[in-house]
């Protein structure tokens, strides 16, 4: 029997939807591989966890960029990895596969998307738009004659759109995101206390006490963290607090907040008017971000909605999205 995927190929992480299963991975998009002889050592998990501790042979690479291939060698066998371990290597029948896109990706990067994916073992492979995808996970209806306002905010990207009737109406696709809000925390810590950390502590520190609007909650959020001082080249433990990173991440952020305000004022009148009685659906990992739904209530007046499991929307609506081919086809077809 055929299988029929929805694919969610982050710049962070890759989840893939079975339909009748639902979400059954959900790894870091990265692999370890060995300089010397080019042999693949991990994909995933177990790959992520070698960031920043291998030997100089050895090097973890992210495949994607901003949403889109930056690496197509390396993202095919990504992708063929996840795709076998969704329908086992049993199963001869090659499934069907629908991806999710940044809104804003070139033709080139569009092309490059859909021929890893049937390279990588798809009988069929459709691209759907990430907005699009997370709009359908997040159970809205994207097919009634009213507006609906997404904003994903993923690791590489930002996703901004407003869909009514099957279509999206608007959009924007802007390359600030939970990555760049990583290399803020990073950049912060080095200017002001003279340490170096790594990605993965930065991710921790967001995670942990990063926010985005002030209140004395977020402010009395404390976390130690060791780096390296970059004066004395050993170990040293200082202690953030979420004032501290909440300073650190306000440029990336009010980017972000920039571009939504921008399409609020596009927004047609009449569409405009659903999505204040509805709110605005926010998605992926920018959704968990402490404070990030005040922050767009004060700077749009517009409530804000967190869809549910906002994680996983786009691979969730990708694969929904299989019982709804004349939606693919239309967006196909109306690109």
């Amino acid at each position: 029997m055929r299988t029929y995927l929805g694919i969610d190929l982050g710049t962070a992480n890759t989840l893939v939807y079975l339909k009748g299963k639902g979400i059954i991975i959900n790894e870091p998009s990265v692999i370890a591989i060995d300089q010397n002889n080019g042999k693949i050592l991990h994909v995933g998990i177990e790959a992520k966890k070698m960031i920043g501790k291998t030997p100089s042979n050895i090097i973890a690479i992210r495949p994607l960029k901003d949403g889109v291939i930056a690496d197509y060698d390396v993202a095919l066998v990504m992708m063929k990895h996840f795709i076998t371990s969704s329908i086992g290597k049993l199963n001869f029948l090659k499934p069907t596969v629908v991806v999710g896109i940044p809104t804003d990706a070139t033709e080139v990067e569009r092309s490059a998307l859909k021929e890893a994916a049937l390279d990588a073992g798809a009988h069929r492979a459709f691209l759907i738009e990430e907005a699009m995808g997370t709009a359908i996970g997040a159970g809205l209806d994207v097919e009634e004659a009213s507006g609906n306002m997404i904003v994903d905010i993923g690791g590489g990207t930002t996703e901004i759109a407003v869909i009514s009737l099957g279509n999206i109406v608007l959009s924007k696709s802007i390359r600030i995101a939970g990555d760049e809000i990583d290399e803020s925390i990073m950049e912060y810590i080095k200017d002001k206390h003279n340490i170096l950390i790594g990605e993965k502590t930065a991710e921790r520190i967001k995670m942990e006490i990063g926010n985005v609007f002030a209140s004395k909650d977020y402010d009395e959020l404390k976390m130690d963290i060791i780096g390296l001082d970059v004066l004395t080249g050993l170990p040293k433990n200082i202690e953030l607090n979420g004032e501290d990173i909440r300073e650190a991440i306000e440029k990336p952020v009010m980017k972000i907040v920039e571009n939504i305000k921008i399409a609020v004022e596009a927004t047609p009148p009449e569409l405009l008017s659903d999505i204040v009685n509805k709110g605005i659906c926010l998605a992926g990992g920018g959704a968990m971000l402490k404070g990030m739904k005040e922050l767009i209530e004060k700077e749009t007046l517009i409530r804000v909605v967190i869809a549910e499991e906002p994680l996983t929307c786009v691979a969730r609506g990708a694969g929904m999205v299989i019982d709804k081919i004349d939606i693919l086809e239309n967006l196909e077809k109306n690109r």
